[in-house]
This record gives C-alpha cells, sequence and structure tokens, in this order.
C-alpha cells in the first residue's frame, strides 16, 4: 500500500491503468467516444450493484432512512446513465458507420453487469447459455429480488404480507400478487409513515429503468434504423419489445386501486 503522505491523485485513481483502457480498432475520430461512453456504463452499472447490495441489506433490517438514502441514490446514477446518451447522440449515423465493422460480434447485449442488474430487480428468464457461463448470474438469479427485500421491510413494520410470498423460492419469477396488492393498499393509506416513501423510491428506480430502455431504443434507431444490431442482435426492435416492462408490477398496478378507494371511500 502506498503512503498517505505521497500517495497522488493519479496513484489513488490508478490513472496510468484507466487512461490506458481506451483502446481503438480503426482511426475514426468518433470510436474513441463510444469507447468511452461504453466504460463508462460499465462503471456506473458496477457502482448500481454495489448500491443495490446495501439497498436490499437496508431493507431487510428494517432500517427505513438508510434505504431511501441509497435508493435514492440508484435513482440518480440512473439518470446520470440515461444522460449520458445526449453525449452519445451527437454521433451521426455515417460516423458510426465509419468504426462499426470493427467492433465484430460484441455488442451491448452481452453485458454481464446489466443482465445481473436485471437479475438484482427480478428477472429470472435468461438464455441457458448465459446462466452456464456466468457464475455471478446464476447466484443473483438464486438470490431474493429486490422485490423480496421490500415484502421483507414491510413485513417487519407491521404490514400483512402472506406468508406464502415471503417463503417463496426466490429463483421462481415474481407473479403480481393480490395479497400483496391489499398490503401496499395499506401502506398507501398512512401517507404519514416511511413505507410509502421507501415504495415510491423504488418506483423512482423502476422508472429510471424503464427511462434509460426508452432513451437506449431512440439511439439505436437515431444510429443505425431498423437494421440489425452488432452481434446479430435485433437491434431496436428487440429494445422495443422490453419497454414499458415494470420490474415492481405490483408497485404501478396498486396506483388504480388507490384511486378507486378514494373516489369510493374505501
Amino acid at each position: 500500500m502506498s503512503d498517505p503522505e505521497s500517495l497522488t491523485y493519479g496513484d489513488y485513481l490508478r490513472l496510468d491503468r484507466l487512461l490506458d483502457c481506451q483502446e481503438t480498432r480503426t482511426g475514426a475520430h468518433d470510436e474513441l467516444l463510444f469507447v468511452i461512453i461504453h466504460q463508462v456504463y460499465e462503471l456506473w452499472f458496477k457502482q448500481i450493484l454495489h448500491e443495490a447490495a446495501l439497498l436490499q441489506a437496508r431493507l431487510e433490517e428494517g432500517v427505513s432512512a438508510g434505504a431511501l438514502h441509497t435508493g435514492r441514490r440508484i435513482a440518480k446514477i440512473l439518470k446520470t446513465v440515461v444522460g449520458q446518451l445526449d453525449v452519445l447522440e451527437t454521433m451521426t449515423p455515417r460516423q458510426f458507420a465509419s468504426f462499426r465493422d470493427a467492433l465484430g460480434t460484441s455488442s451491448g447485449f452481452q453485458s454481464a453487469q446489466f443482465r445481473e442488474i436485471e437479475a438484482v430487480l427480478g428477472r429470472r428468464s435468461f438464455p441457458a447459455s448465459d446462466l452456464r457461463d456466468d457464475p455471478r448470474l446464476r447466484a443473483a438469479v438464486a438470490r431474493r429480488s429486490l422485490m423480496d427485500s421490500l415484502l421483507r421491510y414491510l413485513d417487519g413494520h407491521g404490514y400483512p404480507i402472506p406468508r406464502a410470498v415471503l417463503e417463496r423460492d426466490p429463483a421462481a419469477p415474481w407473479r403480481p400478487d393480490p395479497g400483496v396488492q391489499r398490503a401496499l393498499l395499506a401502506v398507501y393509506a398512512d401517507e404519514s409513515g416511511p413505507a410509502v416513501e421507501v415504495c415510491e423510491m423504488l418506483v423512482d428506480v423502476d422508472e429510471g429503468v424503464q427511462e434509460w430502455r426508452y432513451r437506449h431504443v431512440k439511439m439505436v434507431e437515431r444510429t443505425i434504423g431498423a437494421k440489425l444490431g452488432t452481434g446479430g442482435s435485433a437491434g431496436a426492435d428487440y429494445l422495443r419489445s422490453t419497454l414499458f416492462t415494470p420490474a415492481f408490477p405490483d408497485l404501478w398496478e396498486v396506483r388504480s386501486q388507490i384511486e378507486e378507494t378514494v373516489v369510493h371511500g374505501g
């Protein structure tokens, strides 16, 4: 370990190694931007996973303030990730075409960290090859999702979460549950409690992921139109199919029920 008295900014951040990682394969001016943007994505994905682990721990410990702080940080990071697309969209289709062939079979769909984020959010349907080749993804699929951790938080704060839901196999896909939605109605009926803020924080996270998906679709359409993506992916068509699929469907579904209870005095 370096002596703190002699530690420099460059040493602490290992800038010699970091700035040596941007290797381009062509002489195209815009390839460096493409590399840097995607490397920064991966750094933010790493931080999201780091924060999500703490968020789940704080939810399961019933720590409202800590969970809110961590979840809001994740939502802010997602806003930053979306904002980076503004920079990427300064590249024209012709500029991207000038180095696209050099990408070979590489594709953003191969991001192991983003797949892990999806698993933390609750996705369980991954190709067998992804699960076989990625032990971190296998582990993420086998453990509780953020929704499972939220339900433990709510149970610990006295809300009526069905026991069968709390004891379910976390490796199974989440299915919207009427009993969970009844408990969420009780949460939203108590506007003075911290549980409402915790639930709304997770909605912010979910909305942030959906916003990133939408902006990603528009960026791909803007850059390559309807062509296949790199690596043979379906490009914008595939990305479009992932839109408007929430990670926490019960938190969205219960909103229409809240309105009904208010209107009818329930």
